[in-house]
């Protein structure tokens, strides 16, 4: 249905996008010069969420500044990446999206920002044609079966497949009991905490197949949360405590991940925790608290050396690298994103954008030219996998590691903090089930 939605509103778009976009012999030619290409976004750089789009975006604006100043740019034009700051509102992230796109006339969206402005976007984006590259959340709309030339290209895992792994992981892995080395009884149950925003939605479906595959369904126990009704959060916390859980899932983005965890730790229901890789960074919890129970992450990006001899992976260390030139390691007053794990989201945004137009190279660099040559063959991830949109696939990354919250000590083996610690490499869902 999604195949034949799109091919509709592709059909329908040729008749109005020449009222927002320049169109040369039928072909999209804006944002491109002689000189000079120009992307943007619009994203959360003020409120809670600025602590997700204020490194997202120097991730970015680091990677271009590597590309214009080390590489000359590509095919002798820079990167000038323009963003607006849509405080995580819908309606404010919509009309900056529509200002890139038929104001400033932007060549792509990179990096396009947060479930609420993506959601109202995506329909949009389609009917005009214009490439969207890495959207940084993972909202079922995002997913197509097989959509050739659609112009929403999702890197990060779709909620529905990030649902089903921290199910699959929470049901199969050998990480409960004091030595954390036991598997989930049969019949245990498994409370799930979860908002009903889009985020929170789009988790539970994925939760819900995943019991359903697993003859688990009887088994999970799901309550809805809202931060703005602390009251009704600790009851739900309470009533699984009575109902004697032991294991929760946290299907949320990062601030009701935060409030619903510490509501769990202040209430007693004291059991292992499994949530999505956009709470996989230390800014989702409060470095201050003892959490008495184990909290465990998907993750998507893995720094860690496979041998185990250096610690982190060249592709982390040219991270940083990057982010260090650019200034983001506090040197300039930026703030220091060399082990942030969203400013890391940011450079593979930027990084898979450029690959799209590395391989166009020298040819008519066009809407339609781009998105062939980003379909042509499977895209390598920095840090990660990969990502493939040959023959229209727009499923995302299918493949996740399993992190956990980890005391950050001092000299003195006292607590300073909270990091997240790779405790499984990166495994595909199949992988995970047969544990």
């Amino acid at each position: 249905m999604k195949k034949i939605l799109f091919l509709i509103i592709a059909v329908a778009g040729l008749f109005t996008i020449a009222a927002c976009v320049e169109v040369e012999d039928g072909i999209v030619v804006q944002g491109v010069t002689d000189t000079e290409i120009v992307v943007g976004n619009t994203a959360a750089t003020s409120g809670f969420f600025a602590s997700v789009g204020v490194p997202f975006n120097a991730g970015i604006e680091a990677y271009f500044r590597m590309i214009n100043e080390d590489e000359g740019g590509i095919a002798g034009r820079t990167l000038r990446f323009e963003t607006y700051d849509d405080g995580f509102d819908q309606a404010t992230g919509i009309t900056y999206t529509k200002k890139l796109v038929e104001e400033d006339e932007v060549f792509a969206l990179v990096g396009h920002f947060g479930t609420p402005t993506v959601g109202g976007t995506i329909d949009y984006i389609q009917e005009i044609g214009i490439p969207m590259v890495y959207a940084a959340t993972g909202i079922n709309d995002l997913y197509f079966q097989e959509s050739p030339m659609n112009p929403v290209m999702a890197v990060q895992p779709i909620y529905l497949t990030d649902g089903r792994v921290m199910t699959a992981r929470a049901l199969n892995e050998a990480v409960y009991g004091p030595e954390n080395d036991q598997k989930l009884a049969e019949d245990a149950k498994i409370g799930v905490l979860h908002t009903t925003a889009d985020d929170g939605n789009s988790i539970i479906e994925g939760i819900a197949l995943e019991a359903e595959f697993s003859d688990r369904e009887d088994d999970f126990i799901f309550k809805p949360f809202s931060t703005e009704d602390v009251a009704s959060l600790e009851t739900a916390v309470i009533d699984l405590l009575g109902e004697g859980v032991e294991a929760i899932i946290v299907a949320s983005n990062q601030a009701p991940f935060k409030v619903a965890i510490n509501t769990m730790n202040d209430q007693g229901l004291h059991v292992p925790v499994f949530t999505s890789y956009v709470n996989a960074d230390a800014t989702s919890v409060d470095a201050d608290t003892d959490y008495a129970f184990d909290i465990y992450a998907n993750a998507w990006i893995d720094i860690v050396d496979p041998e185990g001899t250096a610690g982190f992976s060249d592709e982390y260390w040219q991270f940083v690298n990057v982010m260090t030139l650019a200034g983001y390691d506090d040197a300039d007053g930026k703030g220091n994103f060399t082990d942030n794990a969203y400013a890391m989201a940011g450079y593979i945004a930027a990084s898979l954008f450029v690959e799209g137009l590395k391989r166009v190279g020298e040819e008519e660099l066009t809407w339609e030219s781009y998105i062939e040559a980003m379909e042509s063959e499977n895209i390598e991830i920095p840090m990660g996998g990969f990502v493939d949109f040959a023959d229209g696939k727009r499923w995302g990354i299918a493949s996740m590691a399993l992190l956990k919250l980890s005391p950050v000590l001092d000299e003195e083996e006292n607590r300073v903090g909270w990091n997240w610690a790779k405790v499984r490499d990166i495994e595909g869902i199949e992988t995970i089930q047969a544990k």
